[in-house]
C-alpha cells in the first residue's frame, strides 16, 4: 500500500465498518442512533464480519477482497438505495431527516466499495514487496551467490 488513495481508501472503510457497528449496537439496544435504521439486523452483523475481512484483504492488496466486499455491499445497500430513492422521488409526502440520513449512508456503502475496486484496478503494482531494478540483480541472483560463495572466505561481497 503505497498509494495515498488506497490508504484513504481503508480508514473511510474502517470509518464506515465503526459507524455500523455502532449503528448495529445503538439497533440492538433498541435506542435512536442519527435516525438510522437497519435493513436486516442478521445480514448486517454477517456484513460487518464478512467487510472486516475485505478490509484485511485489500490492505494486502488481494483482489478477492475488493470483490466480496463491492458485491456484499452493493447486494445490501443498493437494493435499500434503489427503493428509498423510489420512494423519495414518487412521493408528495415529507420525510423525516432519518430517511435521508439512511440514503445518504446506503449511497456511501455502495459508493465506497466501487471506488476501492476501482483503486485496485488503476494500481499498476499490487504486490506488498515490488520489484526495485536497482538492487534486486545482486540480493535475487542465485548463480551470482554460487559463483562467488567459492571465494567468499577471504571477500566479504555481500553486506547485509
Amino acid at each position: 500500500m503505497r498509494r495515498l488513495s488506497t490508504w484513504i481508501l481503508v480508514m473511510l472503510m474502517v470509518l464506515f465498518w465503526i459507524f455500523r457497528v455502532v449503528a448495529t449496537l445503538m439497533n440492538e439496544l433498541k435506542q435512536d442512533f442519527l435516525g438510522i435504521t437497519l435493513i436486516s439486523k442478521e445480514i448486517e452483523i454477517i456484513l460487518l464480519f464478512v467487510a472486516l475481512a475485505c478490509i484485511v484483504l485489500v490492505v494486502k492488496r488481494k483482489w478477492l477482497g475488493a470483490i466480496i466486499y463491492l458485491i456484499s455491499y452493493g447486494l445490501y445497500f443498493g437494493a435499500d438505495l434503489f427503493k428509498s430513492l423510489g420512494i423519495v422521488i414518487n412521493s408528495t409526502d415529507t420525510f423525516s431527516i432519518g430517511m435521508y440520513i439512511n440514503l445518504f449512508f446506503s449511497a456511501f456503502g455502495l459508493i465506497l466499495p466501487i471506488m476501492v475496486f476501482i483503486d485496485l484496478i488503476a494500481d499498476k503494482d499490487k504486490s506488498n514487496n515490488p520489484k526495485n531494478k536497482k538492487t534486486d540483480w545482486f540480493y535475487n541472483n542465485e548463480e551470482y551467490d554460487r559463483k562467488l560463495d567459492e571465494r567468499a572466505d577471504k571477500n566479504n561481497y555481500k553486506t547485509l
